[in-house]
């Protein structure tokens, strides 16, 4: 491991969120809420840290193999989920520093938990804040997915092959600069044109910019107690569920169609499956809610469909308090917490594309039982999908599974009931949010032991950047020569 690199990488990274640190103090000194000094601090601190950093390295030059960048991603993300918790600390808004880290890391793996039982009783800075971590996490995970998440053969971006228009696996790695700098431009402009259909739906700049991160990234965080519910307009749901639909497809999708490739991007077969699977979650929960939840087919559409994007995307917005739904609606939605989003896209979970690609070998092993001569390969766009990234989807989807076991097993053990366990660690490692039992969109995450919450936290990061890329920084191997 070169530990000097390393060392330097993080240092920018520190100075990098020391400014973005900055930002939400503007609104704290026109807001009058003497929050300022708080970011002010943690900025120094960060910018402290970083400049520490790169003034030990600064002979150094960052050359980065394959197990650095694993290492700079997991530590990143767990540096940025430190130091963006000073401000909460600082501030006096969280009671203790496990909190405090809770709440951050949440924020920029996009999961959207929360330990706060008063959203509302923040400053709008510390709000802005937390919507900033959601923005940032949201794109800064696509463009690990296109630089790094290959490396590792789970059947993420390596799955796109060299003719789909835009930017794809085989053509990033030489230009990542330039790709990041192409996804950055649609994942803005998304965000500006849901800031200005709020804005004329009734909310005001400040609701309007935060609820555009906070969809754009699939985070959920909201500066409301009642999540999106809090509006109560038909139009807001409508406006939010497209975006969050929108932002829980593949990137790179996105800039094929404003290259005016739509035609290939219609027969992509992860974004049809997706599609059919939000169509069938929505029409399964309408079902299940007509008559006595929801007895206008307007109301039942409205929010069935809201919810059953709002948790496959992974966003984790409410409209609705679903634990009140038929047991049905709550096995549905915690299924397609198991789903999560497209390759590619800023939602969490096992990936659209792994469980499609599951799906079809479970079928090819089942023809070749009443074939067993026969041949037949598990194809993806009508192309061949290599064996090596099969095996990679069927390990991750192992991983996945031990991951989600073995957190479940520790929150038990720590006292909470069943119910709750399970859902959180799915929550938390599915970067969902919200889940059933005591976390329920209705509850939050304040009540559950500190450990525990350190333990989801590390789901959180674990989730986020797909399992493997923290474990194989806990390999030895991977720090020696």
């Amino acid at each position: 491991m070169n530990g000097a690199a390393l060392a330097k990488v993080l240092g920018v990274l520190s100075v990098f969120l020391a400014g973005v640190l900055l930002l939400p103090v503007p609104l704290s000194l026109v807001d009058a809420d003497g929050v300022h000094g708080a970011f002010l601090a943690a900025s120094a601190l960060a910018g402290g840290l970083g400049g520490g950093l790169l003034a030990a390295t600064r002979r150094t030059r960052p050359e980065m193999a394959l197990r650095e960048g694993f290492a700079v991603v997991t530590l990143g993300w767990l540096l940025f989920g430190i130091l963006g918790a000073l401000p909460y600390r600082f501030a006096g808004s969280v009671p203790s520093l496990v909190d405090a880290v809770f709440e951050s890391l949440s924020g920029f793996t996009t999961t959207g938990a929360t330990i706060l039982t008063d959203v509302e009783a923040l400053p709008r800075s510390l709000l802005l804040w937390r919507a900033l971590t959601h923005w940032l996490g949201g794109m800064g995970i696509i463009v690990l997915s296109l630089a790094i998440l290959p490396m590792l053969g789970v059947g993420g971006m390596q799955l796109f092959r060299a003719e789909v228009p835009g930017p794809t696996a085989d053509r990033l790695s030489p230009r990542i600069q330039d790709t990041a700098k192409l996804l950055w431009g649609v994942y803005v402009g998304l965000t500006v044109a849901e800031v200005l259909l709020l804005l004329l739906g009734g909310l005001g700049w400040f609701d309007a910019i935060c609820h555009a991160f906070a969809t754009m990234a699939t985070g959920g965080f909201s500066t409301r107690n009642a999540s999106v519910a809090a509006f109560d307009s038909a139009y807001v749901d409508g406006v939010i569920t497209l975006f969050m639909f929108l932002a829980g497809v593949n990137f790179a999708l996105h800039y094929a169609i404003l290259a005016n490739r739509g035609g290939r991007v219609l027969r992509n077969e992860e974004l049809r499956f997706y599609t059919a699977l939000t169509l069938a979650a929505t029409a399964v929960l309408m079902l299940a809610n007509a008559g006595k939840i929801y007895p206008n087919l307007f109301e039942n559409l409205r929010y069935s469909s809201f919810q059953a994007v709002s948790i496959l995307t992974t966003t984790g917005f409410g409209t609705a308090d679903y634990e009140t739904w038929p047991v049905v609606c709550q096995i549905v939605l915690m299924l397609l917490m198991l789903v999560g989003g497209s390759a590619g896209s800023t939602g969490g979970g096992m990936k659209v594309s792994r469980v499609l690609l599951i799906a079809k070998h479970a079928v090819v092993q089942a023809w070749s039982l009443i074939h067993p001569r026969g041949v037949r390969r598990v194809k993806l766009d009508g192309r061949p999908v290599p064996e090596a990234v099969l095996q990679g989807v069927l390990g991750f989807f192992a991983l996945y599974l031990a991951c989600t076991a073995l957190g479940t097993m520790g929150i038990a053990a720590l006292g909470v009931d069943p119910v709750t366990s399970l859902a959180s660690v799915i929550a938390c490692v599915g970067n969902i949010g919200p889940g059933l039992g005591s976390v329920e969109p209705a509850e939050n995450y304040a009540h559950l032991p500190q450990l525990g919450k350190a333990l989801l936290s590390f789901c959180m990061l674990l989730g986020r950047l797909e399992i493997l890329t923290v474990l194989v920084v806990f390999f030895p191997s991977a720090w020696r020569r």
